[in-house]
């Protein structure tokens, strides 16, 4: 257990870093309640629409690619700074464009901000958070992000029906992106109440603070071990590369780090969620009642987070994995059997399917990847491990926001969802067959666990030889 001191410590920390995933959460759903408007407003084709949602993409996946070579060099702390400002300086440029170009520019540099942050925010959790607890505490960021989505989506639906459909065409959207400033400034804020990674500082050789964060985040003794595992850590550092990715045992760890980044996206909850009111629109919501169905929604994410929350340092992370992504596969072939036998009229009973779906990745596919990536590597190649995982994850993000109106406009609703439901087949299969648990172990040993089985016998002999000369073994 934390010790009394310590426990609201380690929670402040956890949240200051995890309200990252407001931002994400904002523009994620945000423009789900402005594309209807930009499209009509400057007449955009379905791929025109694609790019416009999927533009800030680009700008994520090279804000990952950046973010451990640049957080290994000033900090995590400094660089979650920058892509707070970023955000903000983007929203106030989406809801001040004067054109599709402006718009699709500033997006680009949101795109940075939240590159950034959701690279290092759950890394920077996953260096200061206890074993017994990480999983919950690194779960926050998505909490948060569900909690962004679900309030952008009533602020969606607020603001259309402020005014009229014309005063939405011209004014609306703009109020709709330019609330992203607040989830910017209340990050901004929060980064002054917090200490840098520990790691970091033990890194840049500033031992006395890291150990005193340490310290106050899991009592003297424990963190006297953490210190000491740390500079064993470090020494590795020094004679590694990022190649040291492509040896055997990390390299397993590298796949499955990006299996489970390209899953978190590709099983179809962006696209429900980016296109959620067109999707409603389509079997018969109208007046605005588009928006509410889609703030239900936002609703469910959130109270399901809440679970995952619960759940999570209880069940394990690939129990809760099997069994959301076998229950996605079913729900997407019931939502894709809505759109083929009766896609008019039939809202209700597609409300009711697609939020058993998000119930379902809300406590699996959802929180679970951006906990166990960061988990899975050494600490050496953390941040720049989590870097690659994570562009594969905005990379696969802008193949959804990219392509999704293309797919439902040339193949149909039934033919989109039920290849969402084979997606998550596949996720089930290779959860079961490839992913660790790794519940209540600390890095250290996870680390230990992708090094190659001679390796494992060395290390093994060495400790018993160590043990059997200090006389702990008779």
């Amino acid at each position: 257990m934390l010790e009394k001191h310590s426990s609201w410590y380690v929670i402040l920390i956890a949240v200051s870093a995890g309200v990252a995933g407001l931002m994400y959460g904002f523009d994620t759903a945000v423009i789900s309640g402005a594309i209807g408007f930009l499209a009509e407003n400057y007449s955009l084709s379905p791929a025109m629409q694609g790019w416009v949602i999927s533009c800030v993409m680009i700008g994520g996946v090279l804000g990952v690619a950046l973010s451990g070579f640049l957080s290994d060099k000033y900090g995590r702390k400094n660089i979650m700074f920058l892509s707070a400002i970023l955000f903000i300086i983007s929203a106030l440029g989406s809801a001040f464009a004067t054109g599709v170009t402006m718009l699709i520019f500033a997006r680009i540099i949101g795109g940075f901000g939240i590159g950034f942050a959701s690279a290092l925010s759950v890394t920077y959790i996953s260096e200061c958070a206890p074993p017994k607890i990480r999983g919950r505490l690194g779960s926050l960021y998505q909490l948060f992000t569900i909690f962004g989505i679900c309030a952008t989506f009533y602020i969606n639906y607020g603001v259309a029906n402020s005014g009229s459909y014309a005063w939405g065409l011209d004014t609306g959207w703009r109020w709709m992106l330019g609330y992203g400033v607040f989830p910017g400034l209340i990050f901004f804020v929060l980064l002054f109440f917090i200490p840098e990674s520990p790691r970091f500082l033990m890194q840049k050789g500033r031992e006395k603070e890291a150990f005193q964060t340490l310290k106050r985040i899991n009592g003297e003794a424990v963190a006297r071990q953490e210190a000491k595992e740390i500079k064993i850590s470090i020494e590795t550092e020094k004679s590694s590369s990022i190649k040291q990715l492509l040896k055997p045992g990390l390299r397993m760890a590298m796949g499955v780090g990006i299996f489970l980044a390209l899953f978190n996206q590709v099983i179809g909850m962006n696209a429900v969620t980016y296109y959620g009111p067109d999707i409603f629109r389509s079997v018969g919501f109208e007046n605005n009642t588009e928006f509410l169905a889609t703030s239900i929604i936002g609703s469910v994410q959130v109270a399901f987070t809440i679970v995952a929350l619960l759940l999570i340092d209880r069940l394990g992370r690939k129990k809760l994995m099997a069994i959301g992504s076998s229950l996605m596969a079913i729900f997407m072939v019931l939502i894709g059997s809505v759109f083929y036998f009766e896609p008019i009229n039939s809202g209700p009973l597609l409300v009711i399917f697609i939020a058993g779906f998000t119930a379902a990745f809300c406590v699996s596919m959802g929180p679970i990847p951006w906990i166990m990536i960061p988990e899975i590597f050494p600490n050496h190649l953390r941040a720049k491990a989590v870097g690659i995982a994570t562009m594969f994850l905005w990379g696969a993000n802008w193949a959804i926001g990219q392509f999704t109106p293309i797919l439902i406009n040339n193949m149909g609703g039934a033919f989109t969802f039920w290849m969402f439901a084979v997606i998550n087949v596949i996720c089930f299969t290779f959860v079961m067959t490839i992913v660790p648990e790794t519940k209540n172990k600390t890095l250290e040993e996870i680390g230990r666990f992708w090094k190659p089985k001679s390796e494992q016998g060395t290390e093994f002999k060495k400790e018993f030889n160590k043990d059997l000369a200090a006389g702990k073994i008779d």
